[in-house]
């Protein structure tokens, strides 16, 4: 083992360390909770958030997504069941409607999160596109079907008004929108440039054909 190694591995725990106070810095306010019976006016919404950001780094850390990572695994696994018992006690001393409504509150950021992701998934490649000027690698029809999925579900969102839906999906048709509009921009280059490399392809083609067929033979005279 490495200098660099040993070194990451202390930090790594020394982290576990702290990020564990973190994750352990709400059990008094559960405590109050499981006495009161009741969980008042907190909020669900910052456990949510850790559960989601933990389970994600969990399955960053995994072997087979980024190896030598066993103590970020470690430190977001615990947070993640931690989270998860949080919530639990959040539906549990949530009183009738309260409850329903707070389940409604945690389903539903969980699905404005993950909705929101797959729509900026894209993102990275209008960066490509915008450096390249080309959509070459942004599929026009994944956009399309994109900003028809975004407009269908705002609307229906909005003839009864539903933020968990309209949240995601209304920044999902933003999205989609410049997606389209940059492949409305830089078809055109995009042509010139995949027309361009084809001739450079047929060029070179033609001299090594040229060149085969100029070759001398290497056979004997009889």
């Amino acid at each position: 083992m490495t200098t660099a190694d040993i070194a990451r591995t202390v930090v790594g725990i020394i982290g576990n360390v702290i990020s564990g106070a973190l994750f352990l810095s709400p059990v008094p306010t559960f405590i109050e909770i499981w006495k009161k019976r009741s969980v008042e006016q907190f909020s669900a919404i910052p456990y949510l958030a850790m559960v989601v950001n933990c389970m994600v780094w969990t399955l960053y850390g995994l072997p087979m997504v980024h190896p030598h990572s066993i103590l970020v695994v470690t430190i977001n696994g615990s947070g993640s069941v931690l989270a998860l018992i949080f919530i639990a006690l959040f539906l549990i001393y949530s009183d009738g409607k309260k409850r329903l409504k707070k389940r409604s509150e945690i389903v539903g950021t969980v699905c404005i999160l993950f909705n929101i992701m797959m729509y900026a998934s894209p993102l990275s490649v209008m960066k490509l596109v915008i450096k390249t000027k080309s959509v070459e690698y942004m599929p026009f029809f994944i956009s399309l079907a994109s900003f028809g999925n975004g407009v269908a579900w705002t609307t229906y969102a909005l003839i009864r008004f539903d933020p968990f839906i309209t949240i995601p999906n209304g920044l999902g048709t933003l999205l989609a929108v410049a997606q389209l509009v940059l492949y409305a921009t830089y078809y055109k280059s995009t042509q010139r440039q995949i027309a361009a490399r084809n001739a450079t392809k047929e060029v070179n083609l033609s001299h090594v054909v040229v060149g085969n067929a100029t070759q001398p033979s290497s056979k004997p005279n009889h």
